[in-house]
């Protein structure tokens, strides 16, 4: 393992999921992915989750913590537990990973107090560079989540063209997903990753802003109904197995005036200008750039967004961010989004989203709702 690390602690929801193929839903009690650099991972749950564990993790070495009711447990809270895994791995005086772009101090200041022999190093790199790049399996199933997400955006422009408001329209789209799902994907599991307060049993959203509410990108929809001549945008997320999509697409309610045509028709142009730098061997910042040039060809320079797109898979939003920054250089399976967009302080915004995978030689667009002009 990456700088000497013996055994690494991750405790991250979409991360202990990666090494474990368990999501309890709700983090109310912490998971703990054991990863040692010899031997096979761990991981540890309580006792209330261990039948849901047995019946949908890969890892075979379950243990428990906590009480309920006749379980056998390793002991009453999961931090001695944990203790008690690492000195039977010999690790628990070694070189301990764990995720420092997650982990608040609170947390780590407990591990220090619990192994004082131990040395600790930022493993977060390491789980994020592996995430990076997708499995078949993960391709497949951002396959299934981007055709749901295809399938509720679909519905959603109906919704729209019937007059509908951005809550009529947003439960169109949901519905349209969830239908699908249903009919057509029965072994697919759609829940996402919940908090230590909530869970998430259901990650098929779809949601409508428009006119200037375009601004806010992501708000609860209200019963304001868009007008003619506005811009909404809808956006999609969907989810199988765990790995995300997104699908985005503004919708022009009626004829716009010439700005508003002008800047849709831009971001349909640097789209289509850029869209073939998406292969392997493109450095993201210099990917970030080309688009960049193409907002001030055209006039738009002041309104150059900060990134145009993100990573995608386990997290919704994940690394990469497609931004000047980056120093990752695209490769055959990355999932990433493809979104440059024009954020227009007096009225609202354009906003193509598609989820694309890197391909051994150019790219596959996931989402193929009509990512044109659309009008309604």
């Amino acid at each position: 393992m990456a700088r000497g690390v013996n055994v690494m602690i991750c405790m991250k929801q979409e991360n202990s999921f990666y090494l474990s193929g368990f999501n309890p839903i709700i983090y109310s009690h912490p998971v703990v992915a054991i990863l040692p650099a010899k031997g096979d991972p761990v991981i540890l749950v309580h006792a209330l989750r261990d039948d849901h564990a047995h019946e949908s993790a890969w890892v075979r070495d379950i243990r428990l913590y906590g009480a309920w009711g006749v379980k056998k447990t390793m002991g009453p809270d999961w931090l001695a537990a944990l203790a008690a895994i690492l000195g039977e791995l010999g690790v628990a005086d070694g070189t301990i990973g764990i995720e420092d772009d997650f982990l608040p101090l609170s947390r780590v200041r407990q591990f220090e107090a619990k192994f004082p022999k131990a040395s600790f190093e930022d493993a977060s790199d390491v789980i994020r560079r592996a995430r990076l790049i997708k499995e078949p399996y993960e391709v497949e199933c951002a396959r299934i989540a981007a055709r749901l997400a295809d399938e509720g955006i679909t519905a959603a422009i109906s919704a729209l063209a019937a007059g509908g408001d951005e809550r009529v329209v947003s439960v169109a789209g949901m519905s349209a997903m969830n239908r699908l799902w249903t009919t057509e994907y029965p072994d697919v599991e759609v829940c996402d990753f919940g908090s230590l307060e909530g869970g998430v049993h259901n990650g098929l959203w779809c949601w409508c802003l428009s006119g200037e509410r375009v601004l806010i990108n992501a708000d609860n929809p209200k019963s304001c109904k868009p007008q003619s001549g506005e811009i909404a945008v809808l956006f999609a997320w969907a989810v199988c197995n765990g790995v995300h999509a997104e699908n985005e697409r503004t919708v022009a309610i009626g004829a716009l005036n010439d700005e508003r045509r002008c800047a849709y028709d831009t971001i349909l142009e640097v789209r289509e200008r850029t869209q073939g730098l998406m292969k392997p061997g493109t450095a993201v910042r210099d990917f970030y750039l080309a688009v960049k040039e193409e907002y001030a060809r055209l006039g738009y320079a002041p309104y150059t967004p900060g990134r145009i797109g993100h990573g995608m898979g386990l997290g919704a939003h994940e690394a990469p961010s497609l931004e000047a920054k980056s120093d990752v250089v695209l490769e055959p399976n990355i999932i990433m989004t493809f979104e440059p967009n024009l954020k227009i302080p007096e009225w609202g915004g354009i906003q193509h989203s598609d989820t694309v995978l890197i391909t051994e030689d150019g790219c596959e667009f996931l989402t193929r709702t009509e990512n044109g002009y659309i009008q309604v």
